[in-house]
């Protein structure tokens, strides 16, 4: 009954979310094999796990990420699925717009899908503009692509850079990255998978350059899935592990895992911390994630998963761009000898102090008696008095 109700509220949104593609100028040419695979449009009437943890909804009410624009270079993406707006296409293959591995639709889908009363999945950044530039039609590709498609990304002046591919380090990705960084882009990386074969775990780029905001993937348990690369520097965690996510079809996978799937979500957050403080610079905001974080938890965790409310309204200490944005640790205790230790009491000065102060009042005391005495006894010429 839930994927009926689904399907239909998908189908009466066709219309309104119809994109606007731009067509490249070069010639098409079809991919040799475009098999992305079937998903599903039954979806269980719980919103999806990721959702429920991060708990976007309430940083809504303050921002849905609108006026920041947010670049996807994947795949490509399925602009016919109901719940995806995409403004722009670009296209660094020239194979066409259709996202033949799937992976691409889904990342744009967590970035940014819109709400849908009876869908229980939404994206995190729902108003935030989204631009997909393709850059392969295989799991495998082209690094050089790779930093063609972020090039594009710069040129189109995205806020955001989405990059959910682990690709080895090469001068054109690191020049491209660099680039987005000087053009006070955020970037997000995956921070890369264990390869289960063979267990081998090695940095992933862009994800492992100075300056991009690394994501681990985490379980519900909020702890870093096995499958999370420990070799890549993290900065946060989101969740990686039985992810929803739209399909090409218009339909959803329900059970995707990866810090591919965990890299849209912090995308997300990026683009709703930049609409809510739009004066922050790239670093600011990269800073601004990691600080409110939900903590470490354990070995290649970064400052732990991301937190959307805290992001976009935690009250930080001012601090300059080139500093991080942290509490600032507890005062060191005070040296010995800082503070100056009381004298010990000099007993000889107090009894002479006392002894004075006695005779003082002893002599007090004599002319007291003798102001009264005198008087008396020259009226009684020194006389004793009578007995009463």
């Amino acid at each position: 009954m839930m994927g009926r109700v689904v399907l239909a509220s998908l189908l009466a949104l066709q219309p309104v979310l119809a994109p606007v593609a731009a067509r490249p100028a070069q010639a098409v040419t079809a991919p040799e094999e475009c098999d992305p695979g079937k998903g599903t449009v039954t979806l269980s009437a719980q919103e999806p796990w990721g959702q429920r943890r991060l708990d976007v909804k309430n940083a809504w009410r303050l921002t849905r990420g609108a006026g920041v624009t947010v670049a996807v270079v994947d795949s490509g993406a399925d602009y016919r699925h109901p719940q995806l707006r995409v403004s722009k296409f670009l296209d660094v293959t020239h194979t066409g717009y259709r996202d033949c591995v799937g992976h691409g639709t889904a990342i744009v889908g967590i970035v940014g899908a819109r709400y849908v009363a009876g869908v229980p999945f939404h994206g995190v950044a729902p108003e935030a503009e989204i631009i997909s530039i393709k850059q392969g039609n295989k799991k495998e590709g082209d690094v050089r692509d790779l930093a063609a498609g972020i090039r594009l990304a710069i040129e189109r002046r995205a806020d955001v850079i989405n990059v959910s591919i682990r690709a080895s380090d090469h001068p054109d990705l690191r020049s491209a990255i660099q680039d987005a960084l000087a053009r006070d882009i955020v970037v997000v990386a995956a921070a890369g998978n264990i390869d289960n074969e063979d267990g081998t775990d090695e940095p992933a780029y862009p994800a492992a350059y100075e300056g991009v905001l690394s994501v681990g993937s985490a379980g519900p348990d909020g702890r870093r899935a096995d499958s999370s690369s420990t070799a890549t520097p993290i900065g946060v965690l989101a969740p990686g592990v039985g992810i929803t996510a739209p399909w090409p079809g218009g339909g959803y996978q329900t059970n995707l895992q990866g810090t591919s799937f965990a890299a849209p979500f912090v995308a997300g957050v990026a683009a709703l911390v930049r609409s809510r403080f739009p004066k922050l610079d790239q670093q600011q905001v990269r800073q601004r994630i990691i600080a409110t974080a939900d903590g470490i938890v354990g070995k290649a965790t970064g400052a732990g998963m991301v937190n959307p409310t805290l992001a976009v309204t935690a009250v930080l200490p001012f601090q300059p761009a080139d500093a991080p944005v942290v509490a600032q640790p507890a005062a060191s205790p005070l040296p010995a000898g800082a503070i100056t230790k009381a004298p010990p009491p000099d007993h000889k000065t107090i009894n002479v102090a006392l002894g004075v102060t006695g005779g003082a009042l002893a002599l007090a005391g004599i002319a007291a008696v003798g102001t009264r005495v005198l008087p008396l006894g020259r009226r009684r010429r020194w006389r004793a008095g009578r007995p009463s």
